[in-house]
């Protein structure tokens, strides 16, 4: 018997990210991927925030301090979408473009 792996097990995660913004859904590798730019995004805003209390600038504290309430609440909405759709496979997100046979077309 020979034993067969489905194309999506040979998946790289850059792959998976490509597939992620191309099909409908989100994937594990997608969702990983936007986190961890989000930790970016906060460190950075961080940063700024650090700075612009070490500089006494009220109106550079409020605009920065905006920057953050906007990431912040972008990524609670994110995390809330997710919630309620829930992820997608990698495999259902290549039937979805075509890269892969659907199960039920036989």
């Amino acid at each position: 018997m020979e034993n067969k792996q489905s194309p999506a097990a040979n998946v790289s995660p850059a792959t998976a990210v490509v597939l992620g913004a191309l099909a409908p859904g989100v994937n594990g590798a997608t969702w990983n991927t936007l986190k961890s730019t989000f930790v970016m995004l906060g460190l950075c805003l961080a940063v700024m925030l650090g700075l612009t209390f070490s500089s006494g600038d009220s109106l550079l504290m409020l605009h920065v301090a905006f920057l953050v309430v906007i990431a912040v609440s972008l990524f609670l909405l994110l995390n809330w979408f997710l919630a309620q759709t829930g992820l997608v496979t990698i495999e259902r997100q290549m039937q979805e473009l075509d890269l892969m046979p659907n199960d039920h077309s036989r």
